[in-house]
């Protein structure tokens, strides 16, 4: 039997004044989740605190911690370090602000001399240790940071993309990076090899399954995909009639140890598809029926995230709210 996604929402937290655009769990168990808003802050969650309370008493049980007073623009990635001692955000800053998440402060900023030169919209941890930050720009590069150096200037630049790198993802010595230029790359560092898969469509989001050896990718044609990682083959193309993602920078994830891909739309809805299938199983409000968004902009669920361990996940977008699905 084909696992299912959960569908009952056990959580609906606030906190945020303005879009959610960037949202993960914390690494290993996922116990914690983190949000990056347009309002230039950042959550700290515990959303098993808010099981079974109303929206307000729910975000005051759940909240923790907000990171603010940093970011001057928007928030559009978040990245936890697999100790969950540190994370990294990003964004219209043009900066990478790398975090204590105890102390709620700040420990690097890499920016200045050799930083990017547009807003930042993807980051992720790498390296030994977690030692290397590496971020993805709307200036159509890849930089290395490291955090052990004081050094100000990135250690690397990957700059192959030909628009805005949108998405990047970090697997033991291989990069992968999702581009406006409708190409997909993937950088083994140890080889010093640089694998380029041409999609055409815009691309908004790439996640590599556990084992690596295929990546789902999302597309601004209203399409998300699994593509063969040897080969660059298509594997599997997942669609609905009312899926739609062709103007928002749209999330999408693998869930329940890569059985389903789920992604938001600009509809205000999350799909799911059954990933060896390709049946579109799921077609989930992100708000509640009392939600009374109307603008377009309020109704995309830009945003998903699932638990590394266990069946949650999380959905956020365009009006500013989090729920947490169980």
């Amino acid at each position: 039997m084909a696992p299912s996604l959960p569908d009952t929402p056990v959580a609906r937290l606030g906190g945020h004044t303005g879009p959610v655009h960037a949202l993960t769990f914390s690494s290993g168990s996922g116990q914690y989740l983190l949000s990056g808003s347009a309002d230039r802050t950042i959550n700290l969650y515990n959303p098993s605190k808010a099981f079974g309370k109303q929206s307000d008493k729910a975000t005051a049980a759940a909240l923790i911690q907000t990171y603010s007073g940093v970011h001057g623009y928007e928030v559009l990635s978040i990245s936890v370090a697999s100790d969950n001692s540190r994370f990294v955000s990003a964004g219209g800053d043009k900066t990478v602000f790398l975090w204590d998440v105890s102390t709620a402060q700040t420990l690097r900023r890499f920016g200045g001399t050799g930083s990017h030169t547009g807003k930042v919209e993807c980051t992720a941890f790498g390296g030994e240790g977690d030692s290397v930050v590496i971020s993805g720009s709307y200036d159509s590069t890849v930089r290395f940071w490291d955090t052990k150096s004081q050094g100000a200037k990135p250690i690397m630049m990957l700059d192959e993309a030909k628009d805005s790198v949108s998405s990047l993802a970090v697997h033991d010595h291989e990069i992968f990076t999702g581009s406006i230029d409708g190409r997909m790359r993937r950088y083994d560092l140890r080889m010093g090899m640089l694998h380029t898969d041409v999609l055409g469509a815009s691309i908004t989001s790439i996640t590599p399954t556990l084992k690596a050896d295929s990546v789902l990718v999302s597309t601004l044609d209203s399409t998300v995909r699994l593509l063969d990682m040897a080969d660059g083959k298509l594997l599997k193309a997942y669609q609905d009639p009312a899926f739609e993602v062709k103007a928002y920078r749209i999330g999408s994830a693998l869930a329940l140890k890569d059985a389903v891909a789920i992604s938001g739309s600009e509809d205000g809805h999350v799909y799911a598809w059954n990933v060896l299938s390709g049946e579109c199983t799921h077609r989930i409000q992100h708000h509640g029926e009392e939600s009374s968004v109307s603008r377009q902009s309020r109704r995309v669920v830009s945003t998903v995230a699932c638990k590394w361990r266990g069946s949650e996940w999380a959905s956020a977008g365009g009006d500013g709210t989090i729920a947490v699905w169980g």
